[in-house]
């Protein structure tokens, strides 16, 4: 009997919500469009949305065995990484002037009384740690100009500082761009065949620990089959994390006048 018996499960579903509260966030949200009356002056910056749906897109292909969308995978980690310890570093800065506050005086943190609520909707790891990412520099900015607004750090060192976290996320958006997909497996990689040829003269070789798929990132699916070509994978239960579709809420607007 318990060998027939056939579960019947749905997909998982969580909730999620955020909050941001300045300007300087929602903006690297939104991105910004090309200014069509003069173009030359204003170039389009995609916002997260955007940079959500290539991070899709990249496991989507990884999924497929793509050895080129696991390369990028490792790459966007990696810079993703490195935004974020950057926006920690600026952060501790912050701390540290805040805390040379006189005891005496009590500061309470500054927050949006009316945000905006945004929804949205990831599939992948990465997506969900570009949220983190532009959250914790909301969390920068609304310290950063409370610092000013309390005389702490003057006008330019204010501005210096929210735009080095800014530029941060921008540049991860800005690599984000550059993925193209290869529409290759491993197998056609080790075949050499026209497919594999063409992706090489297109986009170059890649690391053997890559192509191999020792090499991956934290956050990339699991591979189809195994390398060896039994069947054995086919006997065990999938557990992809797409299943987990997650939806969030995330709240915008701004204190950019100060506390």
């Amino acid at each position: 009997m318990a060998d027939n018996f056939e579960l019947n499960l749905g997909s998982l579903r969580s909730a999620m919500s955020i909050t941001m509260h300045t300007h300087r966030a929602a903006w690297l949200w939104f991105g910004r469009r090309k200014n069509q009356d003069n173009p030359q002056n204003s170039h389009a910056i995609i916002g997260m949305p955007r940079f959500i749906m290539i991070m899709d897109q990249m496991k989507n292909a990884s999924a497929q065995n793509d050895p080129y969308a696991d390369h990028w995978l490792i790459r966007m980690e990696e810079r993703l990484e490195k935004a974020r310890e950057t926006i920690s570093s600026l952060q501790d800065h912050v701390d540290h002037l805040l805390s040379q506050v006189p005891p005496a005086i009590s500061i309470e943190d500054n927050i949006n009384i009316q945000p905006i609520k945004l929804p949205l909707y990831i599939g992948c790891q990465l997506g969900f740690i570009g949220i983190y990412m532009l959250t914790e520099y909301d969390t920068l900015a609304r310290r950063v100009l409370l610092s000013h607004h309390v005389g702490m750090i003057g006008r330019k060192q204010m501005e210096q500082w929210l735009d080095q976290g800014a530029h941060e996320i921008r540049s991860c958006y800005g690599l984000a761009q550059q993925y193209r997909h290869a529409g290759v497996t491993r197998d056609d990689m080790a075949a050499n065949n026209a497919r594999a040829r063409e992706a090489l003269e297109k986009f170059g070789p890649l690391p053997q620990g890559v192509l191999d798929g020792t090499l991956r990132s934290n956050y990339a699916p699991a591979l189809p089959q195994l390398r060896d070509g039994s069947d054995a994978a086919a006997e065990h239960v999938a557990v992809d994390d797409s299943v987990l579709e997650q939806s969030a809420v995330i709240d915008a607007e701004d204190t950019t006048s100060g506390a």
